[in-house]
């Protein structure tokens, strides 16, 4: 059966999973975007140089036919007919020019002639006197559809053909539309939808697997150029792009995943060594002496947990003492720590119990009757006094509930004293603490830091020692390490402390050698 912390990996391993697609996801649709805009962008310069080419023939061809209205020649004479066959010659999209006389076209120059040149309803009449014929079968010449122009009494056939630079298109389908009149398409022939159905810029249409960009021209002729591609192009054009970019970024995915992976097996692993450790008494206890701050005389020790694996490598309590709890094995960590302690100092223990042991227990501990059952089962067991084990509690474990506090009553009445650990680190107040059966409050090795220091902590412990005092409690302050730190807590009734001004942790025997040598004399 799953463990919470099993159920607790497995649950970030998916959400880091999540978290890993959706930032893929996101490059993706980042990449898509980006691929998308460069392809407008393209295809919008495309139809900007094809519309200003357009352009620039019609504005030529009527700035043309005022030349040749102002020519001072004989209409349809050797002279006039060069002149309009050099016009012609000269602009490669113009394909006939020719005079009129009334109604009729009497004379004309260039590669094309004929009655095609003379349709009979014009497209649009325009107030300047311009008379213009779009591309239609009643202006197709040899299967071309020309579009022409007159004013005044000369007039044009522009090839629309050769208006759009084929270099220029490479593959694409192109529609050109002046004044919302069809011009040309191409390749000829080709089904270019129409401009009102599509908003201006790029529209990716599924439906018909295909990128239509509409781009409109609007300097002096309203022109509306349709471009549309093939999705199969747009692929060729940019996956090589999007699937390195996609390859890379499915390399990080894997790699993190990995890294993931390898840190969770490490921890399902480590969970299980721990296990392995605490059911066969493999972890290693080390003291740190309390001592009274007037004598220097050893009031006791904690003891503090060390576990070193099979592959000598040690693994500190800030990682196997939440890694017990979160694998529900709080209890068993805190019964082996008690065995070991009892193994190692059980005869001072059992002679000398007014010199006792701090055993810190966790929130776990007091949520049930295990521990204090096993712990009253052990220390029968050895013989030892339960006033010879001192319980500490950390404040966070401290949880506000009837059970709780009944449970330290029973283990007050049988003879253990109880401390609040690394006071100040959490939130309890004044009120909190005095619902609770409590001896000793243990003041956190930050607040001794800050002694001397105007920081806000150095006000808080004075705070935090008048309020034990207020409860009657013996005070510990924790993590001394110089003398003026002892003289200031002396000074503020401060009776007992631990920390590397008196020792670091020792061994059993190394305790029991330090206290004589501090001149323990009970």
């Amino acid at each position: 059966m799953a463990t919470r912390r099993d159920k607790l990996l497995f649950a970030v391993f998916g959400v880091t999973v999540l978290g890993l697609l959706l930032p893929l996801f996101l490059l993706g649709w980042y990449l898509w975007q980006g691929s998308v805009v460069a392809e407008e962008q393209r295809l919008d310069e495309l139809a900007q140089k094809l519309g200003q080419q357009t352009e620039q023939a019609i504005l030529d061809a009527r700035d043309l036919l005022d030349e040749l209205n102002a020519l001072d020649v004989t209409p349809c004479s050797p002279q006039h007919l060069n002149q309009l066959q050099e016009a012609a010659i000269s602009r490669p999209h113009i394909r006939a020019v020719g005079y009129w006389r009334a109604v009729e076209r009497e004379c004309g120059a260039g590669f094309v002639q004929g009655d095609a040149l003379t349709p009979p309803q014009a497209s649009r009449i325009y107030d300047s006197g311009l008379v213009a014929w779009w591309p239609d079968p009643t202006t197709a010449i040899g299967g071309v559809e020309l579009f022409l122009m007159r004013y005044g009494q000369h007039d044009v056939a522009i090839d629309p053909r050769l208006l759009v630079n084929p270099g220029l298109l490479e593959d694409q389908e192109v529609g050109l539309w002046v004044e919302s009149m069809p011009m040309i398409t191409h390749p000829p022939g080709a089904d270019v939808p129409d401009p009102e159905l599509f908003e201006p810029g790029l529209t990716v249409d599924h439906a018909e697997q295909r990128l239509v960009s509409r781009s409109s021209l609007d300097t002096i002729l309203p022109i509306d150029i349709i471009a549309v591609q093939p999705m199969a192009q747009f692929w060729q054009r940019y996956l090589p792009t999007l699937a390195g970019a996609g390859a890379f970024g499915l390399l990080l995915v894997g790699l993190w995943l990995f890294l993931i992976l390898r840190y969770f097996r490490h921890q399902l692993s480590l969970a299980q060594e721990l296990r392995e450790a605490i059911a066969h008494d493999q972890l290693q206890v080390v003291f740190q002496p309390i001592v009274d701050l007037e004598t220097g005389s050893c009031q006791g020790a904690e003891a503090l947990a060390r576990w070193r694996r099979d592959n000598r490598e040690t693994i500190g309590p800030d990682v196997f003492v939440p890694l017990a709890e979160d694998t529900e094995q709080g209890t068993d960590l805190t019964l082996a720590i008690l065995r070991c302690v009892l193994h190692e100092l059980g005869p001072q223990l059992r002679d000398r119990p007014d010199c006792p042991i701090n055993l810190n227990i966790t929130g776990q501990d007091l949520a049930s009757t295990r521990f204090s059952e096993a712990l009253q089962r052990e220390l029968e067991q050895a013989k030892v006094p339960a006033h010879a084990i001192k319980l500490e509690i950390t404040e966070r474990s401290l949880l506000n509930t009837d059970d709780v506090r009944r449970r330290i009553q029973d283990l007050r009445a049988r003879g253990h004293r109880i401390a609040i650990d690394d006071f100040g680190t959490g939130y309890s107040s004044l009120a909190y603490l005095e619902s609770f059966e409590l001896d000793t409050l243990k003041i956190d090795k930050t607040f001794a830091d800050a002694i001397g220091h105007e920081a806000v902590t150095s006000n808080i412990i004075s705070h935090i020692i008048v309020m034990a005092r207020s409860l009657k409690l013996n005070i510990v302050a924790e993590g001394i390490e110089s003398g003026h730190q002892v003289e200031w807590l002396r000074q503020q009734g401060v009776g007992f402390g631990q920390g590397y001004r008196f020792s670091r942790p020792l061994s059993a025997r190394a305790f029991r050698d330090w206290c004589q040598q501090a001149g323990d004399s009970k």
